[in-house]
C-alpha cells in the first residue's frame, strides 16, 4: 500500500469514527468537506514515512498521529480562509467551508477538527499510553503558542512581522510536528528529525509565496495575489523571483541532506525531490529551470 493510500484509509476510518452518530448534519457535512475535498496529504505522508524509518512497531498509533496532523492542517485552512483572515472563496478548487456552509458552521468546523485531532490520538494510544504525552505535546507545539500555526496567523494581525519568524510559525512548525510525530509514535527519539521538518516546512512556505505572485488562481485552486492584497510577509517581495527560487532550492536540498541515516533514507529523499518538482514545476516560469541548474551546480562545487 502506498503512503497516500494508507493516509487516506486512516483519515476515512478515524474521521467517521470521531463523527459518530447524532451530530448536526450541517457540521458533519462541513467537516467532511474540509477534510475530503482534496489536498496533497504531504504532512501525514511524512509522518508515516518517518514511522516506517523508525520501525513502525505500532501502526495503529502511526495512522492516528498522521490523521491528527492532517486534521490540524485542515482546521487551520478552514479558519485561514474565513473573512476575518483571507476571505477566500475557493480552496483546492472547491468552495471554502464558509462559502459552502456559512461562517458560523465554518468556525465550528475548524474548532471540531482541532478537538478531533486530540480525540484520535487519545483513542489510538490505549495500547501505548506511555507514548501519548509526547505526541500531544508535539502536536500542541506545532499548532499553539509561541511558534505554532496560531502564532503564524497572529503575526498576520501585526503591523510588521519578521519574514523568517512568520514562515517558521505559519508553515514550518506543523511540518516539524509531522516528522517528529512519526518517530514519537514508534517510541523513538524525535530530535534527529527536527531539521528535516524545519527545512521542508520553510521551503513549502517559500514555494507558496512564489506561486501566490506568479501562479494562476485556477492552477493554485485558491485566489492568487493574496499576500500583496492583504499586506502579508512574502519571500518574493523580500528576495525577488530569482532570490526566492534560489532560497527554495537551497531549503529543499537542505531537507534532503538532513534526513537522518535510516533504512528508508532513499525513499524519504525521493519523496522530497518529487515534492520539489510538484511545488515549483519547471513550466511555472522560465527562471525556474535556470535557477535549479545554478543551485545544483553550486552545491556540487
Amino acid at each position: 500500500m502506498s503512503l497516500l493510500a494508507r493516509v487516506e484509509k486512516a483519515l476515512n476510518r478515524h474521521v467517521e469514527s470521531a463523527l459518530g452518530q447524532g451530530a448536526p448534519k450541517g457540521l458533519e457535512d462541513a467537516v467532511r468537506h474540509a477534510v475530503f475535498s482534496g489536498g496533497a496529504r504531504i504532512r501525514p505522508q511524512l509522518c508515516v514515512a518517518v514511522a516506517i524509518a523508525c520501525g513502525d512497531d505500532a501502526p495503529e498509533l502511526t495512522d492516528a498521529a498522521a490523521t491528527a496532523v492532517e486534521l490540524m492542517h485542515c482546521a487551520s485552512l478552514v479558519h485561514d480562509d474565513m473573512p476575518a483572515f483571507d476571505n477566500a472563496a475557493t480552496r483546492r478548487g472547491q468552495p471554502t467551508v464558509h462559502k459552502a456552509y456559512g461562517e458560523p458552521l465554518a468556525l465550528l468546523c475548524g474548532d471540531a477538527l482541532i478537538v478531533m485531532a486530540y480525540q484520535v490520538l487519545t483513542d489510538a494510544a490505549v495500547k501505548r499510553p506511555q507514548r501519548l504525552a509526547g505526541l500531544i505535546k508535539n502536536l500542541s507545539q506545532g499548532v499553539g503558542l509561541p511558534h505554532g500555526i496560531v502564532a503564524g496567523q497572529a503575526w498576520e494581525c501585526e503591523t510588521r512581522a519578521d519574514l523568517a519568524q512568520y514562515q517558521k510559525s505559519k508553515t514550518g512548525a506543523l511540518f516539524v510536528a509531522s516528522v517528529r510525530a512519526g518517530a514519537l509514535a514508534c517510541g523513538q527519539d524525535e530530535q534527529p528529525w527536527s531539521l528535516f521538518g524545519e527545512s521542508l516546512g520553510h521551503a513549502y512556505q517559500v514555494a507558496d509565496d512564489i506561486r501566490d505572485v506568479i501562479g494562476q488562481s485556477a492552477a493554485l485552486g485558491k485566489p492568487a495575489g493574496q499576500d500583496q492584497l492583504l499586506g502579508r510577509p512574502n519571500a518574493m517581495a523580500a528576495l525577488g523571483l530569482e532570490g526566492a527560487l534560489a532560497h527554495f532550492e537551497g531549503l529543499m536540498n537542505r531537507a534532503i541532506q538532513s534526513v537522518p541515516q535510516c533504512a528508508c533514507r532513499d525513499m524519504l529523499q525521493h519523496l522530497v525531490r518529487l515534492e520539489s518538482q510538484r511545488l515549483i514545476p519547471a513550466d511555472l516560469h522560465p527562471q525556474v529551470a535556470a535557477t535549479r541548474t545554478s543551485v545544483a551546480g553550486a552545491l556540487h562545487r
